[in-house]
């Protein structure tokens, strides 16, 4: 504890005597100031006890007495100790009269007991008490490394809440809670979530105070970022009463580097866990089931046991190399959910430059989910544009001897969602829609051009209305009765017509892949919307 003015007080060298102000002797004392200056506040910072003789001041005065202990208690200082027997034998009843009225506590200093006496003492008891601080941090930062070699995170956070008489949490690089100390703190954590994203897009490292209804409590909780690189891996929180004291701030202190050498040692092991994982899909894509599971071993041979789905995911090289990396964040959320449902998952950068990702996934799993509402929570922000950023290519429930099915399937999934403007497609999704949409593409609509252009300039001349003709006879499966009916005309014009479709085109409609193509091409021009 710093000095206060009750521990002057019953220091029993110093022998002084409380005037006025008993009720405030708790108060603590920053240093013990002389002067007798007729306004020593310019030179106050606060919290001093300021020590006087009166020597220039009409200290029986009690208009200029109220004046004077006015500017002092304005300033902050917490006490004034008065030297009897130099100026005055006895201390003024004007000056006791003012400082009880302004509820400033006085205290009364014999003539045998020099200013120096108490300055000296108070500078030992912040000496002392500064020692303690430090013999206390020393203790805290020895006890949270024995809990972060012995227990990890979770010891540390309950070592670190009993050295700060509070809670305190932990978080992954998405913002979820991993850990906390008390219990019951993780309730009070997970509130924080969107400060803690806040803190995230600060660079590292980097720290912020939450207090009373901004995170949802009456505590004071205070965010620190943990990681060396320029984004931060994980955040810690600390929740305490009251701001904490040099003591508890070298616990927090410490805390922080320990969990930031923690938080850098799992991210080596998760490069290494992570070149494994390239190995083992490499041979699951090269039809080496079997020698991929040797290699998954315990680490993802649970994910080889169950059905997969494949996730690829891809963006253009320049989203890659800003602070919204959409593939490094894709690679948290899913990996975060997994480890907080307990599954394997398995994320996978493809390609020199990183623009790729690979991901399996449980099906119907915690990590799939997570993916699925990454690219749902990017589709609006991304609006008409959606997709320039990060398209997603999901394939469908798949098993070891068949990921090189899955893989392809993830690749005609993420070309549709590329052509289509959108974040993520399903392979599944693809079968069940209409095939219409796929033609929505420049290079298929040019084809049609060129494949319909000589009818289109054969039906300028007004000679006759082949496309028309030709779109109702296909669409009539060739009945030449009923396309007629649709037209308007004699079954043999129509006959005609058609024959003038092929002389002008160069090819039979007998054959299905011609009336295949023809089709499809009425389909992706104009010629639909006639």
């Amino acid at each position: 504890m710093p000095p206060t003015l009750a521990s002057l007080v019953h220091h029993s060298a110093l022998k002084l005597t409380v005037r006025a102000g008993e009720d405030r002797l708790d108060v603590p004392v920053r240093w013990a100031h002389v002067s007798e200056l007729a306004d020593p506040v310019p030179y106050m910072e606060g919290g001093e006890l300021l020590l006087i003789t009166a020597l220039k001041l009409d200290a029986e005065d009690p208009e200029t007495m109220r004046r004077y202990v006015g500017r002092l208690v304005g300033a902050g200082v917490v006490g004034l100790g008065f030297a009897v027997g130099v100026n005055y034998e006895n201390t003024p009843e004007a000056l006791v009269d003012a400082a009880r009225e302004a509820g400033l506590p006085l205290l009364e200093v014999p003539r045998r007991t020099p200013f120096l006496a108490i300055s000296k003492a108070v500078s030992a008891a912040i000496a002392a008490d500064q020692y303690r601080a430090v013999t206390a941090g020393f203790a805290a930062q020895r006890e949270l490394t024995r809990q972060a070699l012995g227990t990890g995170p979770e010891g540390l956070l309950t070592a670190l809440a009993g050295q700060v008489d509070g809670w305190a949490a932990l978080y992954d690089a998405s913002g979820a809670v991993v850990a906390a100390a008390p219990e019951w703190a993780g309730r009070r954590a997970a509130r924080l979530t969107a400060d803690v994203e806040r803190l995230r897009e600060r660079p590292a490292p980097a720290s912020s105070v939450v207090t009373g209804g901004q995170g949802g409590g009456e505590d004071r909780v205070e965010l620190h970022s943990l990681g060396t690189g320029r984004r931060p891996r994980a955040a810690l929180a600390v929740g305490t009463a009251a701001a904490p004291g040099t003591a508890e701030r070298y616990a927090v202190h410490s805390a922080v580097a320990l969990l930031t050498l923690l938080t850098e040692r799992s991210r080596s092991l998760h490069l290494a866990e992570q070149r494994i994982g390239a190995a083992v899909l490499r041979m699951l894509l090269a039809g080496e089931p079997d020698h991929a599971r040797a290699v998954a071993g315990d680490l993802y041979g649970d994910l080889l046991d169950a059905p997969f789905r494949l996730l690829l995911a891809e963006a253009p090289g320049d989203a890659t190399a800003g602070d919204d990396d959409p593939l490094g964040g894709l690679a948290e959320s899913v990996e975060s959910a997994a480890a907080r449902a307990g599954e394997p998952v398995l994320a996978v950068p493809e390609g020199a430059e990183g623009r790729r990702l690979v991901v399996l996934t449980v099906d119907g799993g915690a990590a799939g989910r997570a993916g699925a509402e990454y690219a749902a929570a990017r589709e609006p922000a991304a609006g008409a544009g959606a997709g320039e950023d990060l398209v997603m290519g999901l394939s469908g429930p798949a098993g070891p001897t068949a990921a090189g099915g899955a893989y392809r399937q993830a690749e005609q999934a993420l070309a549709v969602a590329r052509r289509r403007g959108r974040v993520l497609v399903e392979h599944d999704r693809m079968a069940t829609g209409s095939v219409l949409p796929l033609l929505a593409d420049d290079a298929v609509r040019a084809f049609a051009d060129g494949l319909l252009r000589a009818l289109r300039e054969h039906d300028a001349t007004g000679r006759g209305d082949l496309v028309a003709s030709l779109r109702a006879w296909l669409s009539r499966h060739g009945q030449w009765d009923a396309a007629a009916a649709d037209l308007g005309v004699h079954r043999h014009t129509l006959r005609y017509r058609m024959r003038r479709v092929e002389e002008i085109l160069g090819r039979s409609l007998d054959d299905p892949d011609v009336r295949m193509e023809l089709w499809l091409a009425l389909k992706a021009t104009s010629a639909t919307a006639d």
